[in-house]
C-alpha cells in the first residue's frame, strides 16, 4: 500500500483558490471532478481542520461571556469523502454540468460550527452573538428554502455563511485564515433530532415518501414544532413561578407559595442565612421529603419552625454552628422526631446524638430504633441519598 503523504499545515504548499482545471463539457466526468476537487481538498484539510476550532473557540468564549447555555457546541472540517461526494453532484439547473464548477471556493462548510440551543427563545442572543463575532457573508433560513423545494419543514435551522472580522485576521494567530469561509449553523435540540432522523432515511422530498407514511411524516413535523413551542412556554411559566414565589417569600405571604427546590431554598436563605456551599439536589431532596412529610406550601413549614432557634440547637448537638441544610434537617428532626426518622430511617443516629445532647425528640425511642449508621454532621446534611 502506497504510503500516504501527510497534509501541511498550512496553505502555503496549496492555493484553496485556484481555478480548477478546465473540462470539454460534452464529456464531463462527475467521478474525475469529485477526484481532482479532494485531492486539492486534502491538501488544506488540516488548515480547514484549525479554522473550524477557531470558529469554536470564538463562539464559546462570545456565548460564555453573553451567559448564552447552550446544549451543544461541536465543530468540524468536513471530511474527505462527504467533500468528494458533494463535489461530485450536478447541478439542478443543469445536470449535465457541476453543481461546484469550483468546490473548494463554492462549498461553504469546508469549517463548519454548530450550535445546539435548548428553546426558541436561545436562537435570538445566539444569533446576535454570531453577527457580533463574525463578518456574516450570508444568513439562510434553511425553512422556508426546504418549504420552496417540497421538502417537510421538521428541519429548521438557520446557516450562517461567514468570515473573520478584519480587526480579528490581523492578530498573528488568525492571519493565516484571512480567505476562508466557514459556515455556522444554529437549531433547537428537537430539530436538531428531526435533522439527524431526516437524513438517515435519507428522504429529500414530500413526493418520494411512500404514500402510506407521508400524511404520519407531516404529522410529525407539525408535533416537532409544536413540542418546541411548548418546552418554551413551560421555560417561561417555570421563571414565572420562580418570581412569583420570589416576591411572595418577601413579602412573608407564604402559604401561596408550593414545596418546590427553589423556593425552599429561597425560604432558607432568607431564614436561616444563604449557604453558598449547598448543591442544588440537596435542596431537591429535602423538597421532595417534605412533601412526603405532608406539607403543601411554606406556612405550614414556617409555622412548625417558629420558635426555635437553630443556631443555639445547632452549638448543642454539634458544638458549633453548622451548615444551613444540617441546621434545617436538625429542626425538622427535633420537631417531628419519630415522624421524621420513619421517613429517613437513616438518620436514627443522629437523633440519638440529639437525645445524648439534652435535645427532646418526640416520638423517638433510641432502643425501638437502633441503627448503625451514624450521621456525620458534615456541611451537607447528606450522608447517603434514600430511595423513596
Amino acid at each position: 500500500m502506497e504510503e500516504e503523504k501527510e497534509p501541511p499545515d498550512d496553505a502555503s504548499a496549496a492555493d484553496p483558490t485556484a481555478e480548477p482545471e478546465s473540462v470539454d463539457p460534452g464529456s464531463f466526468s462527475f467521478d474525475s471532478h469529485g477526484r481532482e476537487a479532494a485531492q486539492r481538498y486534502q491538501r488544506v484539510q488540516r488548515l480547514y481542520s484549525d479554522y473550524a476550532y477557531a470558529l469554536g473557540s470564538i463562539l464559546e468564549a462570545a456565548l460564555g461571556q453573553a451567559n448564552i447555555r447552550v446544549h451543544t457546541l461541536e465543530q468540524r472540517a468536513k471530511e474527505l469523502s462527504s467533500f468528494q461526494r458533494k463535489a461530485s453532484s450536478a447541478s439542478e439547473q443543469d445536470p449535465s454540468q457541476p453543481k461546484y464548477p469550483d468546490p473548494l471556493t463554492g462549498i461553504t462548510d469546508l469549517a463548519g460550527a454548530r450550535v445546539i440551543a435548548f428553546f426558541l427563545n436561545d436562537l435570538t442572543p445566539i444569533r446576535a452573538a454570531i453577527r457580533s463575532q463574525f463578518q456574516v457573508i450570508e444568513e439562510i433560513d434553511k425553512t422556508q428554502e426546504l418549504e420552496d423545494e417540497g421538502r417537510f419543514v421538521g428541519y429548521q435551522s438557520h446557516h450562517y455563511v461567514v468570515q473573520l472580522k478584519p480587526s480579528r485576521v490581523a492578530l498573528p494567530e488568525y492571519s493565516r485564515f484571512a480567505a476562508l469561509v466557514g459556515e455556522i449553523q444554529v437549531r433547537t435540540i428537537l430539530q436538531h433530532a428531526w435533522a439527524e432522523i431526516e437524513h438517515d432515511m435519507q428522504y429529500k422530498s414530500v413526493s418520494t415518501l411512500p404514500a402510506a407514511i407521508r400524511g404520519r411524516f407531516a404529522q410529525l413535523a407539525g408535533a416537532i414544532a409544536i413540542a418546541d413551542r411548548e418546552f418554551q412556554a413551560i421555560q417561561e411559566d417555570e421563571a414565572r413561578v420562580r418570581a412569583e414565589a420570589t416576591r411572595s417569600i418577601q413579602a412573608g405571604d407564604l402559604e401561596r407559595v408550593e414545596i418546590t427546590a427553589s423556593a425552599l431554598k429561597e425560604y432558607l436563605d432568607a431564614r436561616l442565612g444563604p449557604d453558598g456551599r449547598m448543591k442544588e439536589w440537596a435542596y431537591d431532596w429535602n423538597a421532595r421529603l417534605l412533601i412526603r412529610l405532608g406539607f403543601s406550601n411554606l406556612r405550614e413549614l414556617d409555622e412548625l419552625l417558629n420558635g426555635l432557634d437553630d443556631d443555639a440547637l445547632s452549638r448543642q448537638v454539634w458544638g458549633g454552628r453548622q451548615g444551613q441544610l444540617t441546621r434545617f434537617e436538625d429542626m425538622l428532626i427535633c420537631l417531628l422526631g419519630g415522624k421524621y426518622i420513619q421517613a429517613v430511617p437513616y438518620q436514627a443516629g443522629r437523633a440519638k446524638r440529639m437525645i445524648e445532647k439534652g435535645v427532646t425528640v418526640p416520638g423517638f425511642t433510641p432502643e425501638e430504633n437502633a441503627i448503625e449508621t451514624e450521621a456525620d454532621g458534615d456541611e451537607s446534611g447528606f450522608p447517603d441519598e434514600p430511595s423513596f
